[in-house]
């Protein structure tokens, strides 16, 4: 082999082939799984995990093939974008789902949200202008 043939361009493009492909994958696994798992709370899963890692590695893997350094400010941008709204649209989708019965409960492991959704379905009382606890009128 020749040490000509590893130059700095032919190690960056290697580099970035390899993160496009896995950056792909993780996307298309993320696809699977939101066609192949079963209920809300593991589709969800497979939807935010995989996606926001795979972004990252195209988003690297494209500033590596542009070569430029004015594209880095806007792809760090995109991706801290990401890291921000997929965890709370995920959270929101899985409270929604959990409130209006879209999941398997005999799938879950243990459910932490029960406890806290009977505590404020129980005795949810208010306090009139007195103090003194009052109840809803129904």
């Amino acid at each position: 082999m020749n040490p000509e043939t590893f130059s700095a361009d032919t190690v960056i493009d290697a580099v970035s082939a390899v993160f496009m492909v896995v950056g792909a994958l993780m996307s298309l696994a993320a696809a699977v799984g939101l066609l192949r798992f079963p209920d809300l709370m593991t589709r969800m899963h497979a939807a935010t995990k995989p996606q926001v890692l795979g972004l990252f590695l195209l988003l690297f893997a494209l500033g590596l093939q542009m070569r430029t350094w004015w594209v880095w400010p806007v792809l760090v941008v995109a991706w801290i974008f990401q890291l921000l709204t997929v965890p709370v649209s995920a959270h929101m989708v899985g409270r929604a789902g959990y409130r209006t019965k879209h999941l398997h409960p005999e799938l879950l492991s243990s459910d932490e949200l029960e406890v806290v959704v009977q505590q404020a379905a129980g005795t949810r009382g208010f306090t009139d202008d007195d103090g003194d606890a009052a109840t809803p009128a129904r």
